[in-house]
């Protein structure tokens, strides 16, 4: 679904636009060499857009050298004080994440309004189950997609008032399933790019299945130009995590890791194998699939839907390229199959 396309610093977003991956920092903004230190190992990572914590003026005063040094744009997070999102947009930031019915009044929408259409940034209204308004929450007696569609549209119809269309919607619940609702519902209400995630996901391992449920079905239905996992703990494995669920459904290119669960007849250590395939091949940007097959049962047939396959035998393990087998593996074989493997990939 086509939305309306936009910038944010040199990454476009909606609009048709490849689907960007943000985070968001958990150090103390004030703190700008060691914000910018988690800004670039996201950015490392594979983040496009970067989310900073601005709550008070020293935030503010640090946004410029963030702005200046960081190698991905940068968006000011703002709840309540308009003044610090005028001043982050002074400052250099390209994209504000603000709720407009928050800010004390239409002056002071008008006011953010008029400077984000000054400074060509996109605003994020930010909607969150545990954020809605009482009334809402009274008519449809507690929490429910409606009702954070109605709140977001109710927070963009105050910067529409104003004349401001450069907006960004996001509805995140902590529920999978609500969070889906809502954002095909949106989708079917308003052109508004939206920003994709399960809030408060939890920590990895539940946190990323749950994300990648939810993100994932969206982008399958074509809802959704820029997702974030949220993560408990450090942020830069959300970027990761980001990019494989763009890459799982083939909206990002790279190499793809195939690897299978093992069973009684593997006679190679395929969880090693794998982990040091994947670890000699991870920033590779060609897009080619690598697989990793513990026997001779399945691995043959698994390895004609891979650009470079091991099939696992007795201590040994066979070489396939498209589908064809090419020689045997012995000795150290995940050495060997490195090695082989980064040959074929340099003349694909």
């Amino acid at each position: 679904m086509k939305t309306r396309a936009m910038m944010v610093g040199a990454v476009p977003l909606g609009g048709g636009a490849r689907v960007s991956v943000q985070s968001m920092t958990n150090t103390d903004t004030r703190d700008a060499a060691g914000t910018l230190l988690q800004i670039r190992a996201l950015a490392r990572e594979g983040c496009d857009i970067v989310r900073v914590s601005v709550y008070d003026d020293a935030c503010v005063a640090a946004v410029r050298e963030l702005v200046d040094k960081s190698p991905v744009p940068l968006v000011a997070d703002i709840h309540f004080d308009y003044r610090l999102a005028i001043g982050a947009m002074e400052n250099g930031i390209a994209k504000l994440r603000i709720n407009p019915g928050n800010i004390g009044g239409e002056e002071n929408v008008r006011r953010v309004a008029d400077c984000a259409r000054a400074h060509h940034v996109p605003i994020r209204i930010g909607v969150n189950s545990g954020s809605l308004e009482k009334d809402i929450l009274a008519r449809d007696g507690g929490v429910t997609a409606k009702g954070m569609v109605d709140s977001a549209l109710r927070h963009a119809a105050m910067l529409e008032k104003e004349g401001f269309e450069n907006i960004v919607l996001s509805l995140k619940s902590s529920d999978v399933r609500m969070t889906v609702e809502a954002y095909r519902m949106a989708s079917q209400l308003c052109d508004y790019p939206l920003h994709v995630g399960v809030t408060e996901a939890g920590l990895p391992g539940q946190g990323n299945i749950k994300s990648a449920i939810g993100i994932g079905t969206l982008l399958l239905d074509g809802i959704g130009d820029t997702i974030r996992v949220s993560l408990t703990g450090s942020p830069i494995p959300e970027a990761k995590a980001g990019l494989d669920i763009l890459r799982a459904i083939g909206l990002r290119g790279g190499v793809q890791f195939v690897s299978c669960p093992t069973c009684g007849r593997t006679r190679v250590d395929v969880p090693q194998i794998a982990r040091a395939v994947e670890k000699a091949f991870c920033d590779c940007q060609k897009d080619v699939t690598i697989a990793v097959m513990g026997c001779v049962v399945n691995g043959p047939g698994e390895a004609r839907g891979a650009d470079i396959a091991l099939c696992g035998g007795d201590n040994c393990g066979a070489l396939y390229v498209r589908g064809k087998f090419v020689r045997k593996l012995t000795g150290d074989i995940a050495q060997e199959f490195i090695r082989a493997a980064g040959e074929i990939i340099d003349e694909l």
